[in-house]
């Protein structure tokens, strides 16, 4: 499990480095992480390097930590959220960005400790991926960085969060049944699968994507369309990241 603590306070900073060293030591030497002291920094980081859990401060000059978790919670990201704070009243709030829990500081090991277990019990279990072939490659797809499958004759071209194509050779046959297992993935064109978390807007032209990429609706299905999006949206998971 990879960790990114932020906090602008060197002090508290290095407080959580610490007890991050106290457990890899005591119960877990798998855990790794990375320390940054602005919310723009890790934003920055994150767009090419991938993190399972984050440990952020609230209070940050320039982007606060609230903004940034708003932001990472706009594109579409599911990631594990814990806010290290001053204060009790931005709990409230914290949920509106569907955070994990939140610490009040100075962070000590009797609070670290036990949500890092729950962590790590999380992340053991695994995710939900799909097995991709390419060339003489094998590939582990998790299902929550796909944005959209897009099928180009014998091409079978899987788009990527962080901007990346995985490409297979065969048909979408032969992995949609795997996709749509999952009920955020849906298939509104033959030629297409979405994953709807990833999806900005509904429209006449199709599902709008974070990529840019507008993934059309057949033309007798756009009722159906709009009744699996409203379902996604209103669905309980999807309600507490757009409170």
């Amino acid at each position: 499990m990879h960790i990114a603590v932020c906090d602008d306070n060197i002090d508290e900073l290095s407080r959580i480095v610490s007890l991050l060293e106290d457990y890899c030591s005591e119960r877990d030497s798998s855990i790794t992480y990375e320390a940054f002291g602005s919310a723009i920094e890790l934003l920055e980081a994150m767009k090419t390097r991938q993190f399972d859990l984050l440990l952020f401060d609230i209070l940050m000059p320039g982007i606060t930590g609230m903004e940034a978790a708003k932001e990472i919670r706009s594109l579409g990201s599911e990631i594990q959220i814990i806010f290290l704070t001053s204060s009790r009243e931005y709990g409230v709030e914290s949920y509106r960005v569907n955070a994990e829990d939140y610490i009040i500081k100075p962070a000590c090991k009797d609070e670290i400790f036990p949500i890092l277990d729950k962590q790590l019990t999380r992340y053991a279990q695994g995710e939900a991926y799909l097995t991709l072939k390419a060339g003489s490659s094998i590939l582990k797809l998790p299902f929550s960085q796909i944005v959209y499958v897009e099928v180009i004759n014998r091409s079978v071209q899987f788009n990527l969060a962080n901007g990346e194509v995985r490409e297979a050779y065969g048909y979408l046959a032969d992995y949609e049944s795997d996709l749509l297992s999952d009920s955020c993935f849906y298939k509104p064109h033959r030629s297409y699968v979405v994953n709807l978390p990833w999806v900005t807007e509904l429209n006449k032209k199709g599902f709008s994507t974070i990529l840019g990429k507008t993934v059309p609706v057949a033309r007798d299905a756009f009722s159906k369309a709009k009744a699996v999006y409203m379902k996604h949206l209103l669905s309980p998971n999807e309600r507490r990241d757009i409170l």
